[in-house]
């Protein structure tokens, strides 16, 4: 018997990603019945690596990860394809097109990535520590990644009941999230500028038309990515006008 390969190291904070594409092999493996045991003794990968790879904590090596597919019957790449995100085939038929039957897979991986979110955020310093929006700050870009997978897959296919949990549970999350990081003594312009705008019941295109700055700009800017000067300056004033706190 040939010895299963080992897994890279896994990170100290979890990858979302690894969480989505662990739970939906896991699910695929409990729907065509195979055991952990069964792996391990066919060589695949042993049962503390596949348990450490179906919760997120470690990702497995390529050949390995071959492995995985061909007794799952997914196609090549499909667990490389779930980690980046993509709502990949994840069905043994027909594997050239993508359809509805991996949609509950995905919507199932939101739900399990978001619910790992848990233990990370119980661990964060105080709001007032210097160490604390850096982490926070992490975590909700992880959650917005998510919350994209599941977005997406929604655009994709009928909005199902699974699909309504995903984008509720990391939703909730985030919000719930941001709201505290704003907080903080060190929040972020964009951890800020989303309390105010939710505090005041804008929408993005309300508040764009509010600083005089384009909806780009807001999305940019609570997603903590880089805006212009003039836009920075504006956002900063009506969020100061609004006084949120």
């Amino acid at each position: 018997m040939s010895q299963p390969e080992p897994t890279d190291a896994s990170a100290e904070t979890l990858d979302p990603g690894m969480v989505r594409a662990g739970a939906a092999a896991a699910a695929r493996r409990r729907e065509l019945n195979i055991s952990q045991r069964r792996l391990a003794a066919d060589g695949i990968i042993n049962a503390g690596a596949l348990i450490a790879f179906e919760k997120g904590r470690s990702w497995p090596r390529e050949r390995t990860r071959a492995k995985l597919e061909e007794v799952l019957r997914w196609p090549p790449g499909t667990i490389a394809r779930l980690r980046q995100g993509d709502p990949a085939q994840t069905r043994a038929e027909p594997p050239a097109t993508t359809g509805a039957d991996e949609i509950p897979l995905i919507a199932q991986a939101v739900v399990t990535a978001v619910g790992t979110f848990a233990s990370a955020i119980e661990a964060l310093p105080p709001a007032h520590a210097a160490e604390f929006t850096p982490k926070v700050t992490r975590i909700l870009a992880d959650l917005r990644q998510l919350e994209s997978v599941a977005a997406r897959a929604a655009r994709i296919s009928r909005v199902t009941p699974a699909l309504i949990k995903a984008l509720s549970a990391v939703r909730g999350r985030y919000d719930e999230l941001m709201l505290r990081a704003a907080r903080s003594p060190h929040a972020t312009l964009g951890q800020r500028l989303y309390a105010a705008r939710r505090s005041a019941n804008l929408t993005i295109a309300e508040t764009a038309q509010a600083a005089g700055v384009s909806e780009d700009d807001i999305t940019a800017a609570e997603a903590e990515e880089p805006v212009s000067a003039a836009a920075q300056s504006a956002i900063e004033e009506l969020v100061a006008q609004l006084d949120w706190r």
